[in-house]
Formats: structure tokens, sequence, C-alpha cells
């Protein structure tokens, strides 16, 4: 196991998983690590074994990881916000199409939305998805409302009478397919992804009250595993979880909050699309925790996108692209996960067209694994550090600045 020298194996680890934007139940990441985790080990040659988390309070699990000849004891805890995600989540047919004016007025109007389309046109194609589906389904059901309401005219009554039933009925029509197409949204994902980005555009960007006071008390739990005996505290964010954790350290290692003398502090952001928020007018707070965050050497920040998952902004540094970073930019490393290389044929074949589950990838397991395995990260006995300290960042990675609006402060 090639180290840090001076640096000892990770025998006890704290891992904080802050998710993105899902209204869905934590336990569904738990029955992902066990299933995807059994899966890696199998192929790779270690052994994990998960149990339930002793400790009281947050969701999580237990996981002892026996791999590369050490053992290594971890408790996982997920950071929830999915309270906050439902709550957001206008699920009537008006609330959503209202939510697409106001998002489209947003990202267009300011200019963002063509900036981002300078980075990857991957994540703003699933940007436009809902917005595009959303139109046509409220163009398939007026035509069938329109042809409904002709045919009244062909009834032997009255025009008024014809007329006024057409119109009633027309009316009906057209609510009942968008409920229809509404019920049928676990196939197509569109008002789950619309609400999704309408959630950051409402405030142009800038954090809402309910989330201020969740990233404190996500803060509150990292620096109190900071004080705890244990080797690493990691945090791990993926796609809108990686800009909440931007902003927890960012105001954890400003509150003195990290010791000199603790654990190794180490974050992982998997899948980012932190410039969907960053390039929007209000997201001084964002931008600023990004500036300050990318030089601090309190922590080891690593980036891992892949571009393969359309719905990431894959290779993009986000603090360089966001147009926020210093002359004395350390962080993060950026290096691709490497679908098409860690997955056999096969596989690749099988999730290519799979968007929103290659979105997940990184939480699974690669049936040909090269240097990012997130099991080995989480459960293995080497910090984030340790593993990638000499890890070049990938070649093709983006750093140019994109973005507009650059201000720290309103």
């Amino acid at each position: 196991m090639s180290s840090v020298a001076g640096e000892a194996p990770v025998s006890r680890r704290r891992v904080f998983y802050i998710p993105g934007y899902d209204p869905i139940h934590p336990r569904r990441y738990r029955e992902l690590y066990r299933k995807e985790g059994a899966a890696q080990a199998e192929i790779s040659g270690y052994d994990l074994a998960l149990s339930p988390r002793k400790a009281k309070g947050r969701f999580g699990w237990h996981v002892t990881g026996d791999i590369d000849g050490y053992t290594t004891e971890v408790d996982v805890d997920v950071l929830l916000w999915s309270d906050i995600v439902r709550s957001s989540m206008g699920h009537s047919i008006p609330a959503t199409y209202l939510a697409m004016l106001r998002t489209a007025w947003v990202y267009i109007g300011s200019g963002a939305l063509w900036r981002l389309m300078r980075l990857r046109k991957g994540p703003v194609i699933a940007a436009l998805y809902p917005v595009g589906m959303l139109i046509l389904q409220a163009i398939i059901a007026l035509l069938a409302g329109y042809g409904l309401y002709r045919g009244a005219s062909l009834l032997p009554l009255p025009d008024l009478v014809t007329r006024g039933l057409g119109g009633v009925a027309a009316l009906a029509l057209i609510w009942a397919i968008l409920d229809l197409f509404r019920r049928w949204d676990n196939r197509f994902f569109v008002y789950y992804l619309m609400h999704d980005y309408s959630y950051s555009a409402r405030t142009r960007g800038a954090n809402p009250p309910a989330l201020e006071a969740r990233i404190a008390e996500f803060t509150d739990a990292v620096a109190e595993a900071l004080s705890s005996d244990v080797d690493e505290v990691l945090v791990v964010g993926h796609s809108s979880g990686a800009h909440l954790g931007v902003s927890v350290l960012a105001d954890l290692i400003r509150a003195g909050r990290v010791p000199g003398d603790g654990p190794a502090l180490s974050f992982l952001t998997l899948g980012q699309v932190v410039p969907m928020v960053s390039f929007l007018p209000d997201a001084q707070r964002l931008r600023a925790d990004l500036r300050f965050l990318c030089d601090r050497d309190e922590l080891f920040w690593a980036d891992v996108t892949a571009p393969g998952d359309g719905c990431a902004f894959a290779l993009c540094d986000p603090v360089a692209v966001s147009g926020v970073a210093p002359k004395t930019q350390r962080w993060p490393l950026v290096f691709s996960a490497a679908f098409t290389q860690s997955l056999s044929p096969a596989r690749w074949k099988e999730l290519r067209w799979r968007f929103f589950r290659l979105h997940f990838q990184y939480l699974c397991a690669f049936d040909a694994v090269k240097d990012y395995d997130y099991f080995r990260i989480t459960a293995g006995p080497m910090t984030l550090r340790q593993r990638y300290h000499d890890r070049p960042p990938s070649p093709s990675r983006k750093v140019t600045p994109v973005n507009k609006f650059t201000a720290t402060r309103p």
C-alpha cells in the first residue's frame, strides 16, 4: 500500500454523505452501498461488512472494510435535506409550469444558460429536457382538447349549447391528460427535474433560509467528528450535494473548527453541478466559499466526474470556471472516473443511455475498475490524500473562466 511518508493506515473513519436534490428516503443510499459494495468487493477481492450504526441521531450505517491487509471501521452519516427538497416541490400542475417559466426567465434572462453551454452541453440539455417535455405535454393536451371541442360541434344541438359542452369537455380532457403525464412522472422524471433546476433559480443562486440553517447543522456535525478519535473525516458531496459540501467546509474552516492535531479532513465531490448555481447572479455566497476553500491546507479536495455522465459538468474545475480562482489555487484535484474504461464494454453498452443511472455510477461498482473505487475510498486504509497525493489532474479538464457573475459579496 503506497502512502504519504509518515502517515499511518486509517483504522477508523467518519464519512458524511451529502446527497443531491433528492426527496427519497435515505435508506436507498444504504441499500445502494450494501448492494454495490458487495459487487465491488467480489470483483476486487476484498471484504466489506455492513451493520447498523450504534450512534443515535442521524441516519447512517457502520462498515467494516478488510482491504489490502488492513481492517478499517467506518461510520457513515447521511446529511439529510430531503425534507427541504420535498417542501420545495410544488406537485400541482400549475405550480410546475410556473416553476418552468420562472426558471427559464432566470437562466435565459441572466445569460447564464449560454455560458453554461460553453462548458458542457450535456447538463444544459438535461436542464432543458423538463422544459421541452412540459411544453410537449401541454401541446398534446391542447391538441386533444381542441379536437374534442371541434368534434362537439357535430352534435345535433343548438350552437350555444355545443360550444358550452365542447368547451367544458375540452378543458376536462386537457386537465386529465396533463394529470396523466404527472402520474407517469416516475417514468419520465419531468416534474422532479423541473423542481430540481428551479430550486436555485427561484432565489437566483442564493441559499434559502432553511438551507442555510441546515448547512449550519451539517457544519456542527463535521466539527464534532473532527474532535473524535478517528483518523479521517471524509465529506462526500454528490451532484447538488457538492456545492453544499463546499459551503459546509468553508464555514468550518473560517470558524477555526479544524483542530491542527485532529483527523485528516478530506472532501470528495462526485458528479458535481456547481456551475448551475455559481453562474447565477445572486450566488455570491457559493462563489465566496469556492474561492476561500480552493487554497486551504486544512483539507484535501478531489473532484471526480466523467464525460459519460451527461448530468454533470464533467472535468470542469468548479472554482476556475466560476471565475473566482486566485493565483494560489490548490483545489480541487480534478480527474475522471473514466466510465468508458472502468466499465467493461458490455456493461457500458448496458448503461450508456441510462442517464439518470449513470449520474449515480460514482457510488456504484466498476467491473473494470481503475484508480477510482468509491468503496476503497470510504472503507479502505488510505486517506484521500494518501490515495491521490501524486495523481495528476486530467489533462482535458476545463479551467477557463466562463462565468459572467464573479462577485463574492452582495
